[in-house]
Parts: C-alpha cells; sequence; structure tokens
C-alpha cells in the first residue's frame, strides 16, 4: 500500500472516530429532562417557607454559612440540597428555586422549581401547629404552576414539558417523628404498619394526581434511618455521650420502605406510560454512617450546628457556634444532612435510580431483610 494511501486512511479514520466522540459528548451534556419538578419536605425546600407563616425557617445564619455567596436562603442546611445537585448535574440549572419566591423568571418557571416545604409531610396533621404547607396543598401550587407555564409557552409545550420532568417527591420522616415517636398523636388510633399503611396510601393519591396532570417520570425517596437522626437519639437516650441508631426505628423505616418499593411498582403496571422510581437513601446513607471514613466523615451522631444534640431551625441561629469543617460532619443539625451528604446521595441517584426513568421494561422492586442492617 503506498504511504499516501495509507495516510489518507488514518486521516479518514480518524475523522470518523473525532465525530463520533464528539456526538457522544454533545449527547451526555444534554439535559435528559426538560424541567425538574420538587414536592416534599425540608429535605428538598428550597425556601418555600420563607414566604408563609411558620416558625420552620432556615432562611437565618448559620444556614447556608456554604452556599455560594455564604448566604442563607431557606436551605435546612449548610449549603445545597440534592435536588440543586442533580439539576446542575442534569445541566438543567445550578439550582432550584423555590416556587413562593417572588418575581421568578420565565426561564426558572420552565425549568423547574420546588414546591416543598419544610416540617411538611403525607398526613395533613403532620403540619397543623406549625402552619407550614402539607403534600396534600402542594398540589395546588403545582396547579398553578401549570396555568403559569401555559402562559409563557402554550398548553402543547408546557404539556411536554411536564411530560418529560424530573419529579422528585421525598417526605414520611416528620409524619413519624410528630405524630408517632416523639408526639403519638397517631398511635391512639393505629399501630405501626396501619400507619405506615395509612401514609402510603396518602402517597399513593398524591402520585395518582401528579400523573392526571401530566407528571410521568417520578422518584420518590423512601425513609432515611430515623433511628440515627441526632434529634431521635437525643430524645430517646438516657445517657447523651452513650449514643447509638435506635434499632426500632431503623426497623419500621426498613418495613415502610419495602412497602413502598412494592406500591411503587404495582402503581406503575397501573398508569400507563408512568416511570415510578424507589430511591433508597437509607442504606446510603447507613453505609456513611457505618463506613464514615470512606465519605470524610468523622462525626456522624451529632450535628455541626451547637451541641449537635437538639439544635434545628430557630434553635441553630447567628449566635450558635458551629464546627469548622461541615464536610467532616454527617449532619449539619440535629436532623438534617450536611451538605456533604446530601452530595454523596446525589451521586447515588444519578447512578441507581435515574437511569430507572428509561423508557425499557419495568424492574423488578427492590427486596429487603426484615431485620435492622445497623452496625454499633
Amino acid at each position: 500500500m503506498a504511504p499516501t494511501t495509507f495516510f489518507l486512511m488514518l486521516v479518514q479514520l480518524w475523522t470518523i472516530i473525532s465525530n463520533t466522540c464528539n456526538a457522544s459528548s454533545t449527547g451526555n451534556s444534554s439535559p435528559k429532562f426538560p424541567a425538574i419538578l420538587i414536592f416534599g419536605d425540608s429535605t428538598v425546600d428550597t425556601g418555600n417557607n420563607n414566604y408563609i407563616d411558620t416558625l420552620f425557617k432556615g432562611n437565618h445564619y448559620p444556614y447556608g454559612r456554604d452556599f455560594p455567596g455564604h448566604v442563607p436562603t431557606g436551605r435546612f442546611s449548610n449549603g445545597k440540597l440534592v435536588p440543586d445537585f442533580i439539576a446542575s448535574a442534569l445541566k438543567i440549572k445550578y439550582t432550584i428555586p423555590p416556587f413562593l419566591q417572588p418575581k421568578l423568571s420565565d426561564e426558572d418557571l420552565l425549568t423547574g422549581v420546588s414546591f416543598a416545604s419544610a416540617g411538611s409531610g403525607y398526613d395533613d396533621l403532620t403540619t397543623v401547629a406549625t402552619g407550614v404547607i402539607p403534600i396534600s396543598k402542594q398540589i395546588d401550587y403545582f396547579k398553578k404552576y401549570l396555568d403559569r407555564i401555559e402562559e409563557i409557552v402554550g398548553k402543547k409545550e408546557a404539556k411536554k414539558i411536564v411530560n418529560g420532568a424530573l419529579v422528585v417527591i421525598s417526605a414520611g420522616t416528620n409524619d413519624f417523628g410528630f405524630n408517632f415517636y416523639d408526639v403519638p398523636t397517631r398511635r391512639l388510633e393505629f399501630d405501626i404498619n396501619e400507619y405506615q399503611d395509612f401514609l402510603q396510601k396518602k402517597l399513593q393519591n398524591f402520585v395518582e394526581e401528579l400523573y392526571e396532570l401530566g407528571c410521568h417520570k417520578i422518584v420518590v425517596s423512601g425513609l432515611p434511618p430515623i433511628g440515627c437522626l441526632p434529634i431521635q437519639m437525643t430524645a430517646k437516650l438516657d445517657n447523651t455521650k452513650d449514643r447509638k441508631c435506635l434499632e426500632d426505628e431503623n426497623l419500621d423505616a426498613q418495613i415502610y420502605n419495602h412497602k413502598l418499593s412494592r406500591l411503587l411498582y404495582r402503581l406503575q403496571g397501573q398508569l400507563h406510560g408512568s416511570k415510578l422510581v424507589y430511591a433508597d437513601v437509607y442504606n446510603s446513607l447507613i453505609d456513611m454512617i457505618n463506613n464514615p471514613q470512606k465519605y470524610g466523615f468523622v462525626e456522624t451522631k451529632r450535628g455541626c450546628c451547637g451541641t449537635g444534640l437538639v439544635e434545628a431551625g430557630p434553635l441553630c441561629h447567628l449566635l450558635t457556634p458551629t464546627c469548622n469543617k461541615a464536610s467532616q460532619y454527617l449532619f449539619w443539625d440535629s436532623i438534617h444532612p450536611s451538605e456533604a451528604a446530601y452530595k454523596f446521595l446525589s451521586i447515588y441517584l444519578e447512578k441507581e435510580a435515574l437511569p430507572k426513568l428509561s423508557d425499557s421494561d419495568q424492574t423488578e422492586p427492590l427486596t429487603y431483610s426484615t431485620g435492622p442492617t445497623i452496625v454499633y
């Protein structure tokens, strides 16, 4: 073969490879979803509580200490939340604004917002004393959102955006904390299994209503290991120095999560064209607790704010001392994870949960052991 011919073949081959790589790179950088829509509690509230009459606010220092600009935004963490990381990773937007924020731009609305409210839950009783927005009322704000985006792009395009949007639901912890464990109001009516079923019926109704309004790709977060929350350990353990996760509350969470994964599997079969994905935050957080060195954590049983035993919300304030390196703490306050923990949870969602929203066939629901997986 002549040298010139061989050289031309190499050039052609390089051109093909370059074009293929560029096409692949372009495809990977494009958003998989036109928008991201968030419902739930403080784990995903990016500031809605700033605009309602409640004491449950995170719009004061030291919240937001490590957020860009070092400003408190209403997020119950030292920095960003999982929805912010997900939106950025998907190249939708850098952070998620709250729907109640005044003067949202058209671009903000079209690419997604959070309807979540700190202190919220599936059970309306959870929010009676605090005045925050229950899940059942967040759907009303979503309907107003639909009207607003229809005004911007028209009904046909608005429907397309909502059909393709990534929807995330994260709630349930407050229901158990406020109504069953710490203030046992619902224990007068239900045992733990009945209350789990009661909440999941509320969740089912919520998902079905979202589906009827056009949401087809939905990720639902399970419960975290509730018994490992610093506030729960403080409330239930006599010796504040001998801190360990509460086995019974963690087992309740595991059973709830098992039921939830089965529920979403059944619902997906009933709601034609839907993709309903269970997000297993329980085992992700348990791994951080059992293997803190893998994640750079040195403290997993108390928060960074104050003593880390009880401080949260109004008790974590401007005069409260904080740890030097929040990235070494699993929890920011006595209830909420740190930005570092949220970052690790978002990586899990990107790798394990979001790919299941593709148009492939249904996957089998997750299964769990009936015993706790905690290492003390």
